[in-house]
């Protein structure tokens, strides 16, 4: 019997190193083995009755024939489970990167390591021998999970994303919920309140908000030195680390320093702001940016690739902006459409160097802090860029050589 994979990404790429396995990728036309013994191999050549268990890429799509056929499914969280210690499960739509770093910031010396998402494979953690892991936990990465449960799951708002891959708002939302269904006696679940009645042996901590939050951990809101949207971000932090050792530690947590390409503002030769958002990916994580800059004259650059997610909620947002959207990327037509449908103006870009030319026409050349250049996509750069961390590159390029 063997041990399968499917998919060559990052997370079999951590895997194989221990040999042993077939791994499936429509990429490989032939077979051959790999530098540990691994068999590489034509998703035609698998035979479900000789494998005894199958690990996809997070991201695998669900609807392959190989997903299809497959008998013993599980994630790379069920593969490691019976080994595995104490873990923090982190996931949601918008925040969960910087949630994790943050907590892993505050716990790392007192033994926790990071991984999942961002971070070390958990394959790679197995041989740290940490006292506790801290995960990014993708939606795909649940959606496979059969078994494995954390000793505490904090999950952000859930707002529309990768549809296109989940078939479904409630299917996507379903994934995100589906560590309550099994998590054990003893363990916690910070929520959003919408959610705080679903059916868990966990104790389930329900919040509406950020004060709401604060209030029911008992943390000191005004103790904390981050604005929206990272606000959220650092109080989910802060509860982690208050559930584990009983401690704040706001002193330690106000030295962490956001990653680039979220809401990072730099200015200009002529002194303008501009804004590089290019990490919000989703309408949650853009919404969140409009909320940063409400009352603000606003150019704000829009497009890419949507996941299949209707992107009006931001459209029906700027409609209390005095706003001009810039139009790129594979679903230029959509957004076009969009702002024709709530009445915004937009300049039809398509390009992100042609989007920032449009925008230094309109803006002022002596714009003062109430006028605002923003790179907030509300969607994945794949369409035209290798990583949305490129797209933020040119975009800060392309605005210092104006």
């Amino acid at each position: 019997m063997k041990k399968s994979l499917f998919g060559y990404g990052l997370t079999t790429s951590a895997l194989c190193r221990s040999g042993g396995f077939d791994i499936y990728d429509d990429k490989f036309t032939q077979s051959s083995f790999d530098e540990f013994g691994n068999a590489l191999l034509n998703p035609s050549k698998f035979d479900p009755l000789k494998s005894e268990l199958e690990i996809p890429s997070p991201g695998f799509p669900r609807n392959h024939a190989l997903i299809i056929s497959a008998r013993n499914l599980m994630s790379e969280y069920d593969y490691f489970a019976s080994i595995a210690p104490k873990s923090v499960w982190i996931s949601g739509t918008n925040g969960k990167t910087t949630t994790t770093k943050m907590a892993q910031w505050l716990l790392e010396n007192r033994g926790s390591v990071m991984g999942g998402n961002v971070g070390i494979p958990l394959a790679n953690l197995v041989n740290l021998k940490a006292k506790l892991w801290i995960l990014e936990t993708s939606s795909f990465t649940l959606h496979y999970t059969k078994f494995a449960t954390p000793e505490i799951y904090i999950l952000l708002p859930i707002t529309p994303d990768h549809l296109s891959w989940h078939g479904s708002f409630s299917e996507y939302e379903e994934a995100k919920l589906k560590p309550l269904s099994m998590m054990k006696e003893g363990s916690v679940a910070i929520v959003p309140q919408i959610y705080a009645n679903r059916p868990s042996k966990a104790k389930i901590i329900g919040y509406k908000d950020e004060k709401d939050l604060a209030i029911k951990l008992d943390i000191d809101i005004d103790l904390i030195k981050f604005k929206i949207p990272f606000l959220m971000d650092a109080l989910l932090a802060l509860c982690t680390e208050k559930l584990i050792f009983g401690v704040t530690s706001f002193r330690h947590l106000n030295d962490f320093v956001i990653e680039a390409h979220k809401l990072e503002e730099f200015k200009d030769r002529y002194g303008r702001i501009f804004v590089d958002d290019t990490k919000a990916t989703n309408i949650d994580a853009t919404l969140q940016a409009l909320k940063r800059y409400a009352g603000k004259k606003l150019h704000i650059i829009l497009g890419g690739d949507d996941k299949g997610v209707d992107l009006s909620a931001v459209f029906e947002a700027l409609r209390s902006f005095d706003v001009c959207v810039y139009a790129i990327g594979s679903n230029t037509d959509k957004i076009m459409d969009l702002c024709f449908k709530f009445g915004l103006p937009c300049e039809r870009s398509e390009f992100l160097e042609i989007a920032v030319k449009k925008m230094d026409e309109h803006m002022s050349k002596n714009a003062k802090d109430n006028e605002i250049g923003l790179l907030s996509p509300a969607c994945a750069s794949l369409d035209q860029f290798k990583s949305y961390a490129e797209r933020g590159d040119l975009f800060k390029k392309y605005i210092n050589s104006l």
